[in-house]
């Protein structure tokens, strides 16, 4: 799975990934002679030397860009850096220590220990251990409700769970093609009228990065009947969502649809 973001400093390294799910200031939050983490105390030990240090930005004083180029003369600077958003105090000292960094990445679709390729020339991330899969997923919505399916057991995914209608995005084909496809096979609903569709949406689930384009549609007097993909169906609020167990990601898609509807 290939991510996309911006290149902020040149280069190319791969490394086992260390992930920050907060700031981080190289001035006080990592020892400059080993590369070993300081702070934050959950991350305290980590190893830095060699490896793809991803955290959302970097923060603290402009001294955290010396404290880089130190740790490049030591030997003891991580391979490479991947940010949400790139800030001046990280860029100058990437920029200075000669290791590519790569920003817009959202660090959610990043795990620790991810061997991962940072590629500060084309502005991407690899990982080259984890799939990358395209569906739809399409919210039905009539009146103040939107209904729910759940997944049968004969699935090859989150079986038992609850979601929207959806399906792959096979080769070649338009995902608002998908999307009225899936309806028509899924729920026996061929009359339905488009509302908005979202910003595809990256959401990681295990070693597989899903892909999601996500399509908000109204209808009126639809009779749902599921295929054997489903075993039962509910129209429900979407604040009810929470009592379901539902698929990674589907409340996410469900407020960003409504949202965009609301525009």
């Amino acid at each position: 799975m290939i991510l996309r973001g911006r290149a902020i400093s040149k280069g190319r390294a791969e490394g086992p990934t260390v992930l920050l799910s907060t700031p981080f200031s190289f001035l006080g939050g990592v020892d400059a002679r080993t590369g070993s983490l300081l702070a934050p105390e959950e991350a305290r030990g980590a190893d830095l030397k060699g490896s793809v240090f991803a955290f959302p930005c970097g923060e603290g004083s402009i001294v955290g860009s010396y404290t880089m180029l130190d740790m490049a003369k030591k030997g003891t600077l991580p391979a490479a850096i991947v940010n949400e958003r790139a800030e001046p105090i990280v860029t100058t000292g990437a920029v200075m220590a000669g290791i590519p960094l790569v920003d817009r990445i959202s660090i959610s679709l990043l795990r620790d220990g991810d061997r991962a390729i940072v590629d500060g020339n084309s502005g991407t991330v690899e990982l080259p251990e984890v799939e990358g899969k395209e569906v739809v997923t399409c919210v039905l919505r009539k009146g103040d409700r939107i209904l729910i399916l759940r997944r049968s057991e004969e699935v090859g995914t989150f079986r038992g769970r609850w979601a929207g209608v959806s399906g792959y995005v096979e080769a070649g084909e338009k995902p608002l093609d998908t999307a009225y496809k899936e309806m028509a096979e899924e729920a026996r609903v061929t009359q339905a009228e488009l509302v908005t569709e979202a910003e595809p949406l990256l959401i990681r689930s295990g070693q597989v990065i899903w892909t999601i384009h996500a399509f908000l549609f109204g209808v009126k007097n639809a009779q749902v009947r599921t295929d054997w993909e489903h075993t039962e169906h509910r129209w429900i609020r979407p604040n009810e969502l929470r009592d379901f167990d539902i698929v990674p990601g589907f409340e996410r898609v469900v407020s960003l649809l409504l949202s965009e509807k609301g525009r």
